[in-house]
């Protein structure tokens, strides 16, 4: 090259073709060009040399409609390794075209008419196991040759590689160089040379009539989508009535672990409390399937991923006055084992309080089981299966039949076995949350008080002993005469 510091500098726009000197060699001969878009750049190329030829010498571009830019994008390597070879996977989508599809909106009727294809096409795969984003690419090379030798493609380097997808978000790697410095690429050989180049952003900044016009078009956009949505829900979406809460759990019980016997199973229902229903479809109740354990660190661990879906009601318009406090729904769970001779075994007995906040909650709960004292308990546990069990199930908490005072466990033998995970997903559902402001602080004062009850019953119930034995001792003050009182003051 010669002595003084070679530069270039190049105003590139979207989707414009800057031809490299290998492409002037190449589509200056008609005899080389195969098809419509060779022989456009051959006419091109023809006119460029009439008005007195390119203005570019190293810095060239390569639009959406080159063959480079669909062999760049399949030819992309994971890792840096020289024997990489690609997977069976990444050869069948080497063949499928993400790019520029445009797809025909499929109609409502059409969709729900053909849910299952059951002789699918190539084309059907290839169109509906891809991401179908429509993407538009451009390469903004160099080449970086020796001085004298432009229009060799081994030294053809990408520059800049800016994407647009259909949903307009524009990709540029690398991005603007702004205040960084410049970018560098270092060349293998017996001279190393280094060069640096810089990216900026010239683009005519938007005037604010065409910004106010383009908010306009957005907002129309966005209120026909929202029509579109509204009529796909329809106006029989069912809406709760006032003072009513309706919960949806998505619930999966995920794994058991720490249990002494293999081939786990789970039985579960749920409890629903006083001001609690449910529609008749409904089931409360399920038994997941048996499941194998694997060693997992230490546990020997059962994953059952079993989902179960929960609906129901809290009506508030029952409850006897606001300072009362309502419960929340108790799942209870019992895992049992089941052996080669179909002998089962109760594992462990549990309950869980549904959480009182929506959103993802990941649950282990600890489990126990009732046990005999003695060997001959335990050998027959061993050989013939069977163990004691609970009648009432209700009883691993507060049993449904007990009206008493004071519940006494005393004597009753357990011992702690492993534990289940759950995963819930909650969601409530009330119109307080969209009417006034009353109303919502209203019904977040009865979630709250159900949270509270959830996890603080037993302070709940120290204080409402505290305010029934203040009522009863003003009222027996009220009851007395006044000389006494006056007396004994």
């Amino acid at each position: 090259r010669p002595s003084e510091e070679e530069e270039e500098e190049a105003e590139v726009g979207w989707q414009e073709k800057l031809f490299s000197q290998f492409e002037v060699d190449l589509y200056q001969h008609a005899s080389a060009c195969q098809t419509p878009l060779d022989r456009q750049y051959h006419e091109e190329i023809l006119r460029l040399e009439k008005a007195g030829g390119r203005k570019n010498c190293r810095i060239f571009t390569y639009t959406d409609h080159d063959r480079f830019t669909n062999l760049e994008e399949h030819c992309q390597k994971v890792t840096d390794s020289d024997h990489e070879v690609p997977s069976y996977l990444a050869e069948r989508m080497a063949n499928v075209r993400r790019r520029r599809q445009d797809r025909k909106p499929i109609e409502a009727s059409s969709l729900k008419s053909k849910i299952i294809t059951w002789e699918p096409s190539e084309e059907f795969i290839k169109n509906n196991h891809v991401i179908n984003t429509p993407v538009q690419t451009m390469y903004i090379m160099g080449d970086l040759g020796p001085y004298g030798k432009l229009g060799h493609r081994e030294y053809e380097h990408v520059l800049c590689t800016i994407k647009v997808d259909g949903n307009g978000v524009i990709t540029v790697k690398p991005d603007f160089t702004g205040t960084k410095g410049a970018y560098r690429i270092e060349l293998d050989g017996g001279k190393r040379e280094v060069w640096k180049y810089t990216l900026e952003n010239v683009s005519v900044q938007v005037q604010p009539e065409e910004e106010e016009r383009e908010q306009r078009m957005f907002r129309d956009l966005y209120s026909r989508h929202k029509e579109y949505l509204s009529g796909l829900v329809g106006s029989e979406f069912e809406m709760t009535l006032p003072g009513t809460l309706r919960l949806f759990v998505n619930g999966e019980i995920v794994s058991a672990q720490g249990y002494e016997y293999d081939n786990l199973y789970v039985h579960f229902f749920l409890e629903l409390p006083d001001h609690w229903s449910s529609p008749a479809f409904q089931q409360l109740s399920g038994v997941t399937q048996t499941c194998a354990t694997k060693k997992v660190g230490w546990e020997n661990v059962a994953h059952f991923c079993y989902p179960f879906t929960l609906e129901i009601f809290f009506d508030q318009g029952e409850l006897e006055s606001e300072d009362s406090l309502p419960q929340w729904p108790v799942l209870y769970f019992e895992v049992l084992s089941l052996d080669f001779w179909q002998r089962y075994r109760v594992e462990g007995y549990g309950s869980l309080v549904l959480p009182a906040s929506p959103g993802l909650h990941m649950l282990t709960i600890p489990t126990w089981r009732p046990v005999e004292l003695g060997t001959v308990a335990e050998l027959r546990r061993f050989f013939i299966g069977g163990s004691p069990e609970l009648e009432d199930l209700t009883y691993i908490r507060i049993p449904s039949t007990f009206k008493g005072a004071r519940l006494s466990r005393f004597g009753f033998r357990t011992e702690t076995t492993g534990s289940v995970t759950f995963r819930l997903y909650c969601l409530q559902q009330s119109k307080a949350f969209l009417e006034n402001s009353a109303l919502r602080q209203r019904m977040q004062s009865v979630l709250d008080r159900l949270g509270g009850f959830s996890q603080h019953s037993s302070v709940y119930s120290v204080l409402e002993a505290f305010q029934r034995a203040r009522r009863r001792m003003q009222e027996a003050r009220q009851s007395l005469p006044e000389d006494l009182i006056s007396t004994s003051a």
